[in-house]
This record gives structure tokens, C-alpha cells and sequence, in this order.
């Protein structure tokens, strides 16, 4: 093959070889200027928004932020995790969520349908009057006469002594307080011998001796 040939066949393979480069460099070369125009508009919205903020911005306060990130990159990883976690829960909880929610508003609505609520805000203002009519000292003393009287009405809740306040209850219906007639002496002496009245002065000589509790716990309050 003569030197020219060669040359020529030499000549082709790196004509083959540096086409790609050439296109690739009009490529850029293109692409370059139809960025052109959007980088310089980048520029300048940025140089503008920048000048909104450049009497609050400093740049030691950039490198004091970075500094501390810097130190705190412990507890930024641990925040990252938590959060990482917070939004794990959130998935986890989400159907839970979706089935509570709806029941809770349910329920809700049909407390306040039966007048919980309020109720519930009648009893608020009712602790804001005692609240404006009491000291602190009286509202005190209150507390400790309701534990009393909730002591009280513990023992009036005994069996023994339901069936007594139930029975005693009955009495005044079956009294009849038209058929009542002045008494005498002599009138209480023969009513001595009614049956019934017997029965009942004997309850209530059980009462009256159950009575001297009562000065035993004035005694007992005196001497204390």
C-alpha cells in the first residue's frame, strides 16, 4: 500500500475517532448557551432576594451556625433518629387512628347530647362562686368536712344501717297525723298498754342509749 493511502486510511480512523468529541462539543457548546440566559436570571433573583436580607445576614453568624452544627452533630444524628422514629409511630398509628377517632367524636357527641358537658361547666361555676366566697383557709376546712361526712355517709351505707333509714322512711306514710289527740298524763299511761306503743319505746330507748355516743365525742373533743 503506498504512504499516501496509509496516510489517508490513518486520517479516517482519527476523523472517526474525534466525531464523537465534536458532537459532544456542540452538545455542550449549545447547551451552554441555552443555559446562559437562565443562570444569569438565576443570578440576579438571587442577588435580589439576597439584598432583602443582607442587614440581618452576617457571615460570622454563618460560621458560628456551622461551628455549633459542627460540635452538635451528636445530637443532630440522635434528633434525626427520634424524628425517624416519631414518623415510624405516626405510620404505625395512622389506621388506629383512622378507626378511633371517628368512635371518640361518636362518644362525645352523645355525652354532651346527654348533658355531661354541661354539667361538667354548671360545676365549674359553681367551684368559681365557692372559689370567690371562700379563703383559702375555709375552702381547707371544707375539704376536710367533706372526708368526714364521705366517712359519715360510708358507715350510713352499712346494710344494718340502709335497712333502719329504709324503715324509718316508711313511718311517715303510715302515720295518720289527722287522727292525732291532745295527751295527757294519764292519756300516755294507758297508751301503755297498746301494743304498738311498747314496741315503739323500746326503739326508742335503743335510740336514746345509742345517743350517748355523742357525749363521749364531746368529751373526747373537750379534753383534746
Amino acid at each position: 500500500m503506498p504512504n499516501e493511502e496509509k496516510i489517508l486510511a490513518r486520517l479516517d480512523r482519527l476523523e472517526a475517532q474525534i466525531e464523537p468529541l465534536t458532537q459532544s462539543a456542540h452538545a455542550v457548546t449549545e447547551l451552554r448557551r441555552e443555559l446562559a440566559p437562565r443562570v444569569n436570571e438565576a443570578v440576579h433573583a438571587l442577588i435580589a432576594e439576597l439584598a432583602d436580607i443582607e442587614a440581618d445576614f452576617q457571615i460570622e453568624d454563618l460560621l458560628y451556625l456551622a461551628k455549633k452544627a459542627l460540635r452538635n452533630i451528636g445530637n443532630l444524628n440522635f434528633a434525626l433518629d427520634q424524628l425517624k422514629n416519631l414518623a415510624d409511630f405516626v405510620l404505625n398509628a395512622e389506621p388506629l387512628l383512622k378507626d378511633s377517632v371517628p368512635r371518640m367524636i361518636f362518644l362525645l357527641d352523645e355525652l354532651e347530647q346527654k348533658g355531661v358537658f354541661k354539667m361538667l361547666r354548671t360545676g365549674m361555676g359553681v367551684l368559681e362562686r365557692v372559689a370567690q366566697s371562700c379563703s383559702p383557709a375555709e375552702m381547707e376546712q371544707i375539704g376536710d368536712g367533706l372526708v368526714r361526712l364521705m366517712g359519715a355517709v360510708k358507715k350510713l351505707t352499712m346494710p344494718a344501717a340502709v335497712d333502719l333509714l329504709e324503715k324509718a322512711a316508711e313511718i311517715p306514710a303510715a302515720v295518720d297525723v289527722a287522727r292525732a289527740r291532745p295527751v295527757g298524763f294519764f292519756g300516755m299511761f294507758g297508751a301503755m298498754g297498746d301494743e304498738g306503743v311498747k314496741q315503739g319505746m323500746g326503739v326508742l330507748l335503743e335510740l336514746t342509749r345509742g345517743l350517748a355516743v355523742l357525749k363521749d365525742q364531746a368529751a373526747a373533743d373537750g379534753a383534746a
